[in-house]
């Protein structure tokens, strides 16, 4: 038996990548799951594997992790249904590139109505059930940008980093006010997921200009920097569930660079900057 074998657990963005690989190693140590995408043949592909994987009942639902109604509405009918709710994993998200000059306005509303709010309303929406259960825990995901940042992605950088504080407040409130809830806020590194292709696409579909450099940027996400399986990383945020660990990095480049953050407050954005552009050669 584990820590979340038979726990209700709920996860978003489960459609692929790290949500999806969640989902599956979540139903290989027999938890009960509540999983939500936008894509529904993602997140139905993600529910027949869990199934098989094991697990218990799978509960799906399309959803929108923006839409704060359809967050808490969703809430209701995942505590009515299974009766009970232990863990939500606030992963959905999505990234995106352009400069903070060039940038309108919708590219922020967007980003952070995902990355951030999506958070906010997974965690608000559930965290009276996952109080109930009486045996809880809130995991949010940031990401290696939620303590670096980098040209280009404000949107992104600035949700993540939000995540990490808003986590940080729950982790502080639970403690104070006696609650059994735990908190884990999750920092991936350089994961083998579909999200610089997909930020790349979506730039495309808003009528931004793609440059040869934002495509040369794609590549070097895709060929150097998106290494690490996800269920491998599935594995270490589960783990770190399991041992109740308030912040785990998941990668040892993630791990490489919250200390070099630390430990060079003033140099480490030039010392970035000249990496990535080595690996462009």
């Amino acid at each position: 038996m584990t820590a979340v074998a038979g726990k209700v657990c709920v996860v978003t963005g489960a459609g692929s990548g790290i949500g999806r690989a969640l989902a599956l190693g979540l139903a290989r140590r027999g938890a009960r799951l509540a999983l939500s995408d936008v894509n529904e043949a993602g997140l139905q592909a993600t529910a027949a594997d869990a199934g098989r994987a094991g697990g218990g009942a799978v509960h799906t639902q399309v959803l929108d992790v923006s839409d704060r109604e359809g967050m808490t509405a969703y809430a209701a009918t995942v505590a009515s249904h299974f009766g009970v709710v232990h863990q939500i994993y606030n992963n959905a998200g999505i990234a995106h590139s352009n400069t903070i000059l060039e940038s309108e306005y919708e590219e922020y509303e967007r980003v952070f109505g995902i990355n951030l709010w999506g958070v906010i309303h997974g965690t608000k929406a559930f965290l009276p059930h996952v109080i109930a259960s009486g045996d809880g825990h809130v995991i949010n995901v940031s990401s290696l940008n939620g303590f670096l940042a980098q040209p280009d992605m404000s949107h992104y950088c600035t949700t993540k980093f939000a995540v990490r504080g808003f986590t940080e407040t729950l982790r502080s409130e639970m403690r104070r006010d006696g609650h059994r809830v735990g908190v884990t806020v999750v920092h991936p590194g350089g994961i083998k997921t579909n999200i610089a292709s997909a930020a790349l696409n979506e730039a495309r579909a808003s009528g931004q200009e793609i440059t040869p450099e934002d495509e040369q940027r794609e590549r070097l996400y895709n060929e150097k920097l998106l290494k690490m399986d996800p269920a491998q990383a599935a594995e270490i945020i589960i783990k770190a569930v399991e041992t109740d660990r308030p912040r785990v990095m998941v990668g040892n480049d993630a791990k490489l660079v919250d200390f070099l953050v630390r430990m060079l407050p003033a140099r480490h954005q030039t010392l970035f900057a000249a990496a990535e552009r080595r690996m462009r050669k």
